[in-house]
């Protein structure tokens, strides 16, 4: 059997227009081994691409708040001191900038996201007096519970699983990524991923996006 992979979304199974790339439904549909979707997006948007891929669905989402699989649902955070943060944040000034409907935050439960164009100081500001942190993805700032992060999910997920968490080999692209890289086995940035990405990782791939990825997948099954 392959290893059980941990894989973000964001920069690392998509083309750099921000798409999923294509071939990530025919390397991932048979890959004889446990896949884990591990993204700072809200709980549907990961289920919905296990459910379009056409494997199991198995979820971290929101950075370790949402974990996902063999039939459990577990939540880690405080949404209730997330949505106040953004209120005060909001009353001085800042923007959360996705509109009236919003679904960047439509459907989380567990933190909140703001435009990466927003006012980061003010935002750090704002979080810190509540308690929280904030997490630049490279897409999203997430205001969120300190110490609700992907590594914890992942671990969460190995034992639903019942396997070892060092079996996993993760992939992914920023810094929310590096707790995950601190507890797999094996551990790959992507080359467009961030410093804190980078460093974190066993390898740092010489390709971009799912290129890097793909890279990955075939070095240990050549079939992919």
């Amino acid at each position: 059997m392959a290893p059980p992979l941990a894989l973000d979304i964001d920069g690392t199974l998509t083309t750099s227009e921000h798409t999923i790339d294509p071939r990530v439904f025919d390397a991932l549909s048979g890959w004889d081994g446990p896949v884990v979707m591990a993204t700072g997006k809200s709980f549907p948007y990961p289920v919905a691409l296990c459910h379009f891929i056409g494997i199991e669905e198995r979820v971290i989402a929101e950075n370790g708040g949402v974990v996902y699989g063999e039939d459990t649902l577990r939540f880690t955070g405080d949404p209730d001191r997330a949505a106040a943060a953004i209120e005060a944040f909001v009353d001085r000034g800042g923007a959360v900038g996705y509109g009236t409907v919003d679904t960047t935050n439509r459907w989380r439960e567990t933190e909140l996201a703001v435009s990466i164009d927003a006012d980061e100081a003010l935002l750090r500001e704002v979080a810190a007096e509540f308690d929280l942190s904030v997490v630049d993805t490279g897409y999203a700032f997430h205001v969120k519970t300190p110490g609700v992060e992907k590594g914890v999910g992942l671990e969460t997920m190995a034992e639903l699983l019942g396997v070892d968490v060092a079996s996993f080999v993760a992939i992914g692209d920023s810094e929310n990524d590096a707790s995950m890289f601190e507890v797999a086995g094996e551990s790959y940035a992507v080359a467009n991923a961030d410093d804190r990405a980078k460093a974190a990782a066993d390898t740092v791939l010489g390709e971009s996006y799912f290129d890097g990825t793909l890279s990955v997948l075939r070095s240990i099954d050549s079939s992919v």
